[in-house]
């Protein structure tokens, strides 16, 4: 026969195998309700940035980008990855989306704590977007295995990148923390 006692925080009978769990579901909610939501902007951010990259530099050069997922995986493994098939194209939407992943969850952990990031939505995923961008290319492209060269502040294609990135990128992530913490909060006033 199980001993029960009570449970002097909520007043409620529990068993001692309860002891251990009791309350974590409500523990766990808010961190599932976090991670869904930050993985589903990612996949929307993500989806909508590759797509936009696709479709850039279709419209720039004419021809459909074949390697453009090579090239990503390249930034880790290197030229080589320009000959390789179908695992490395998979490697390089697998980067992509991780990158994808880290900016986004960077975003959903700062929005509690800025106050600023909370104010005008549009001007926010604006500047996270050059944020991003400046990152990206002062940061993490040269530190990759592939060649890489500065971005050209005279070429309009640059300002294009900016605003488009800011479309695809900055608006879904500012929304989508948006969102969740303002469900979080409706949750928790109850209202």
């Amino acid at each position: 026969m199980q001993k029960t006692s009570i449970n002097p925080v909520s007043a409620h009978p529990t068993s001692p195998s309860d002891s251990l769990f009791n309350g974590m579901d409500k523990v766990r909610r808010p961190t599932d309700a976090f991670w869904k939501a930050v993985l589903t902007v990612t996949a929307i951010a993500g989806t909508l940035d590759i797509i936009a990259a696709h479709l850039h530099i279709w419209a720039v050069t004419g021809k459909f980008p074949a390697m453009l997922l090579k090239a990503i995986a390249g930034a880790a493994i290197g030229r080589s990855a320009m000959q390789g098939g179908a695992g490395t194209m998979a490697l390089g939407l697998f980067f992509h989306f991780f990158i994808s992943f880290a900016f986004t969850l960077f975003f959903f952990l700062l929005y509690p704590r800025v106050v600023l990031l909370r104010k005008n939505r549009y001007v926010v995923a604006a500047g996270y977007a050059l944020f991003t961008w400046a990152v990206m290319n002062y940061i993490v492209l040269p530190l990759s295995r592939l060649p890489w060269r500065a971005p050209s502040y005279a070429d309009k294609q640059t300002y294009i990148g900016w605003v488009v990135l800011t479309l695809v990128f900055g608006l879904p992530i500012v929304f989508g923390a948006s969102r969740h913490y303002k469900k979080r909060s409706v949750t928790r006033t109850g209202t």
